[in-house]
């Protein structure tokens, strides 16, 4: 299973998006400092997730996700309680 994620941070509620194939494995290690991307936002919390069964598939969700504003602000619309906390 490939899980295409959003993390929050809880230091300056900002957000980064990513997949893994481990997902709890993949948050510790973003809470652990071995993300460069995220090491100086923690700690950070998983606000969403989606499963995959294709890499591939997940892959593109995730380009589509950081790459299309829209399919981003769509979700952030869907999930604006958790985005605004």
């Amino acid at each position: 299973m490939y899980y295409v994620y959003l993390l929050k941070s809880k230091k300056d509620s900002k957000h980064y998006i990513g997949y893994t194939n481990n997902l709890t494995k993949r948050l510790k290690e973003h809470n652990d400092g071995k993300v460069i991307s995220t090491k100086s936002r923690r700690p950070l919390a998983v606000i969403y997730y989606e499963a995959y069964t294709s890499k591939v598939d997940a892959l593109k969700r995730e380009k589509n996700l950081k790459l299309f504003s829209k399919s981003y602000y769509g979700l952030k619309t869907r999930l604006k309680d958790t985005f605004t906390q």
